[in-house]
């Protein structure tokens, strides 16, 4: 097993770990500290994971050792170069062309996915040479993969998972002028996530338990239909307090400020009473930031995590409340207006989106269970007309 030892002449620190068939030591200047032994350590994990990947390069590690000789004199002739790029070769070029296209926070997430699935399993492969088998039995173990001690991974991140080694296929097969091994291959059917909003009376509930430096922030959260990363990266700015507008220009994800999660969630959004009052009194409150309209203590905006944990599911047992996600906050400010008779294409609009298809499709059959009218808004309607129905 791989480890940092000390010499027991001088005790200076080297490293311990076999690579080839070889026990590689190699010598360091450090003395034997905990801070020197944790550096080398993160050095030692490096080196470990890029021999499992396949990507060691010894000299780039230990340039003047004198394994390197050793390790020439036992490689084998080197084999003719393949017809097309490894997969590992191929995704790097990919990334880098694309990456242009991306906002970081994306990038992130396709860098995370190939060095933690796909380059492990495809990496030393030429990517002509895989095999729909090869892809579909990858898939097939992502289902038995535990996180710690939690459920396997869902199909909704396999998903994930599949959609850029769908697309560098894609990529290279049109190149490379080779079948693209994945045509034919479904993703995998993932269930609706459950739409869950609050009633007027849970809020009320909620509310009523909430702490009272978070009770403005919810306010905003349940009657203004923001997203999390909207209304944690709201800037004073973007607050006008003339128009009674919310303009919604950036969002923060994962600690860095960025556009809006599309186009058409560049909005502007409406301010209700509780919304306008909120932030006024958030205002005059905040001492903190200049910036932000919600930051922690020492100015920063809100780690939505810790603020869900710390906040959210305390406050839900507090209240009695079913335990569901902080997002909810938005869904419920689409149902509140849908059941208040706003306008569909107006709500759109606050929402984000670009049609109402989405408000019919998934929020309409939560307005009758708020309002308890079931109809009686037709019947109101007709009365007030005078209509005779005898």
């Amino acid at each position: 097993m791989a480890s940092i030892r000390a010499r027991s002449n001088g005790g200076n620190l080297f490293f311990d770990f076999q690579y080839q068939g070889f026990r590689c030591r190699e010598q360091t200047l450090l003395k034997d500290t905990a801070t020197n032994r944790k550096k080398l350590e993160r050095v030692l994990a490096k080196i470990e994971k890029s021999i499992l990947n396949g990507t060691f390069e010894y000299r780039e590690y230990f340039p003047n050792s004198n394994m390197i000789k050793k390790l020439e004199a036992v490689q084998p002739e080197a084999e003719p170069e393949p017809d097309t790029p490894l997969f590992k070769d191929f995704a790097k070029e990919w990334l880098q062309e694309n990456e242009v296209r991306w906002k970081d926070s994306y990038r992130k997430i396709i860098e995370g996915t190939l060095e933690k699935y796909l380059i492990p399993e495809f990496g030393k492969k030429e990517v002509s040479n895989i095999t729909k088998s090869q892809v579909l039995k990858f898939r097939a173990s992502l289902a038995k993969v535990k996180r710690g001690t939690q459920r396997a991974l869902s199909n909704d991140r396999i998903n994930h998972i599949m959609t850029p080694l769908r697309m560098i296929l894609e990529d290279a097969a049109d190149r490379y002028e080779f079948s693209m091994p994945l045509n034919g291959v479904k993703a995998l059917k993932v269930d609706k996530t459950d739409v869950e909003p609050f009633s007027l009376e849970e809020v009320q509930k909620f509310l009523a338990k909430v702490r009272s430096d978070f009770r403005d922030y919810y306010i905003v959260r349940f009657f203004s239909g923001l997203r999390t990363a909207e209304v944690d990266g709201l800037q004073w700015k973007y607050v006008d307090f003339t128009n009674r507008r919310i303009l919604v220009r950036e969002t923060i994800v994962q600690g860095q400020m960025t556009t809006t999660k599309t186009p058409e969630s560049r909005r502007e959004v409406e301010m209700s009473t509780p919304v306008f009052e909120a932030l006024k009194r958030q205002q005059k409150a905040s001492k903190t930031s200049r910036t932000f309209v919600f930051a922690n203590a020492r100015g920063n905006p809100l780690e939505h995590r810790n603020v869900t944990q710390r906040v959210w599911y305390p406050t839900l047992e507090k209240a009695l409340l079913k335990r569901r996600r902080p997002y909810q906050t938005r869904h419920t400010a689409a149902t509140l207006w849908m059941a208040s008779g706003e306008n569909p294409e107006w709500i759109a609009r606050q929402m984000g989106h670009t049609t109402t298809r989405m408000l019919f499709t998934i929020y309409s059959s939560y307005v009758p269970n708020i309002t308890r009218q079931d109809g009686s808004a037709m019947d109101r309607l007709l009365t007030s007309e005078g209509f005779d129905h005898a």
